[in-house]
Protein backbone atom coordinates (compact mmCIF):
# COMPACT_ATOMS: atom_id res chain seq x y z
CA UNK A 1 0.00 0.00 0.00
CA UNK A 2 1.16 3.50 -0.77
CA UNK A 3 0.43 6.59 1.30
CA UNK A 4 -0.60 9.85 -0.33
CA UNK A 5 -0.13 13.43 1.01
CA UNK A 6 -2.88 12.96 3.63
CA UNK A 7 -1.24 9.76 4.99
CA UNK A 8 -4.18 7.71 3.68
CA UNK A 9 -3.18 4.28 2.41
CA UNK A 10 -4.29 3.43 -1.09
CA UNK A 11 -3.90 0.02 -2.71
CA UNK A 12 -1.26 -0.53 -5.37
CA UNK A 13 -3.04 -1.58 -8.54
CA UNK A 14 -1.15 -3.98 -10.78
CA UNK A 15 -1.68 -4.20 -14.50
CA UNK A 16 -4.43 -6.41 -15.98
CA UNK A 17 -4.17 -7.73 -19.52
CA UNK A 18 -4.95 -10.54 -21.93
CA UNK A 19 -2.07 -11.96 -23.99
CA UNK A 20 -3.86 -14.52 -26.19
CA UNK A 21 -3.68 -14.34 -29.97
CA UNK A 22 -6.52 -14.24 -32.48
CA UNK A 23 -5.33 -17.26 -34.47
CA UNK A 24 -5.16 -19.31 -31.27
CA UNK A 25 -8.74 -18.36 -30.41
CA UNK A 26 -9.92 -19.22 -33.92
CA UNK A 27 -8.13 -22.57 -33.80
CA UNK A 28 -9.47 -23.58 -30.38
CA UNK A 29 -12.98 -22.43 -31.30
CA UNK A 30 -12.96 -24.36 -34.57
CA UNK A 31 -11.65 -27.48 -32.83
CA UNK A 32 -14.30 -27.16 -30.11
CA UNK A 33 -17.05 -26.61 -32.66
CA UNK A 34 -15.92 -29.62 -34.68
CA UNK A 35 -15.79 -31.84 -31.58
CA UNK A 36 -19.24 -30.67 -30.50
CA UNK A 37 -20.72 -31.16 -33.98
CA UNK A 38 -19.29 -34.63 -34.53
CA UNK A 39 -20.67 -35.85 -31.18
CA UNK A 40 -24.03 -34.08 -31.57
CA UNK A 41 -23.34 -31.90 -28.53
CA UNK A 42 -22.36 -34.65 -26.09
CA UNK A 43 -18.69 -33.55 -25.94
CA UNK A 44 -19.53 -29.86 -25.56
CA UNK A 45 -18.27 -29.88 -21.93
CA UNK A 46 -14.82 -31.02 -23.09
CA UNK A 47 -14.69 -28.35 -25.81
CA UNK A 48 -15.83 -25.70 -23.34
CA UNK A 49 -13.11 -26.73 -20.89
CA UNK A 50 -10.18 -26.56 -23.28
CA UNK A 51 -11.32 -23.18 -24.62
CA UNK A 52 -11.82 -21.88 -21.07
CA UNK A 53 -8.42 -23.22 -20.04
CA UNK A 54 -6.82 -21.34 -22.95
CA UNK A 55 -8.70 -18.12 -22.08
CA UNK A 56 -7.75 -18.14 -18.39
CA UNK A 57 -4.14 -19.13 -19.12
CA UNK A 58 -3.78 -15.91 -21.12
CA UNK A 59 -5.57 -13.62 -18.63
CA UNK A 60 -3.81 -11.56 -15.94
CA UNK A 61 -5.88 -9.65 -13.35
CA UNK A 62 -4.07 -7.17 -11.07
CA UNK A 63 -0.75 -8.81 -11.90
CA UNK A 64 -1.98 -12.35 -11.11
CA UNK A 65 -2.45 -14.94 -13.83
CA UNK A 66 -5.66 -16.97 -13.85
CA UNK A 67 -5.91 -20.73 -14.21
CA UNK A 68 -8.84 -23.03 -14.89
CA UNK A 69 -8.99 -26.35 -13.04
CA UNK A 70 -12.24 -27.74 -14.42
CA UNK A 71 -12.48 -30.62 -16.87
CA UNK A 72 -15.11 -32.10 -19.13
CA UNK A 73 -15.59 -35.18 -16.95
CA UNK A 74 -16.74 -32.92 -14.08
CA UNK A 75 -19.26 -31.14 -16.30
CA UNK A 76 -20.63 -33.89 -18.55
CA UNK A 77 -23.07 -35.29 -15.97
CA UNK A 78 -24.54 -31.85 -15.39
CA UNK A 79 -24.62 -31.19 -19.14
CA UNK A 80 -26.61 -34.38 -19.82
CA UNK A 81 -29.01 -33.53 -16.98
CA UNK A 82 -29.50 -30.00 -18.34
CA UNK A 83 -30.18 -31.35 -21.84
CA UNK A 84 -32.68 -33.86 -20.43
CA UNK A 85 -34.45 -31.09 -18.47
CA UNK A 86 -34.54 -28.95 -21.60
CA UNK A 87 -36.13 -31.75 -23.58
CA UNK A 88 -38.83 -32.55 -21.01
CA UNK A 89 -39.67 -28.85 -20.51
CA UNK A 90 -39.86 -28.32 -24.28
CA UNK A 91 -36.83 -26.03 -24.24
CA UNK A 92 -37.81 -23.80 -21.35
CA UNK A 93 -34.98 -25.00 -19.10
CA UNK A 94 -32.47 -24.09 -21.83
CA UNK A 95 -32.77 -20.42 -20.79
CA UNK A 96 -31.03 -21.29 -17.50
CA UNK A 97 -28.16 -23.29 -19.02
CA UNK A 98 -25.88 -20.31 -19.92
CA UNK A 99 -25.95 -19.01 -16.34
CA UNK A 100 -25.36 -22.53 -14.97
CA UNK A 101 -22.31 -22.87 -17.25
CA UNK A 102 -20.99 -19.43 -16.25
CA UNK A 103 -21.35 -20.28 -12.55
CA UNK A 104 -19.50 -23.57 -13.10
CA UNK A 105 -16.68 -21.83 -15.00
CA UNK A 106 -16.23 -19.22 -12.24
CA UNK A 107 -16.19 -21.94 -9.54
CA UNK A 108 -13.27 -23.58 -11.37
CA UNK A 109 -11.26 -20.41 -12.07
CA UNK A 110 -8.50 -19.41 -9.65
CA UNK A 111 -5.30 -17.42 -9.50
CA UNK A 112 -2.08 -19.32 -10.23
CA UNK A 113 -0.47 -18.36 -6.89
Amino acid sequence: MEENANNVAKPVVEKSFFDGKLLQLIGWTLLGSLLTSITFGICFPFALCFIEEWRTKHTVINGKRLCFNGNGAQLIGKWILWMFLSIITIGIYAFWIPIKIEKWKVEHTNFVD
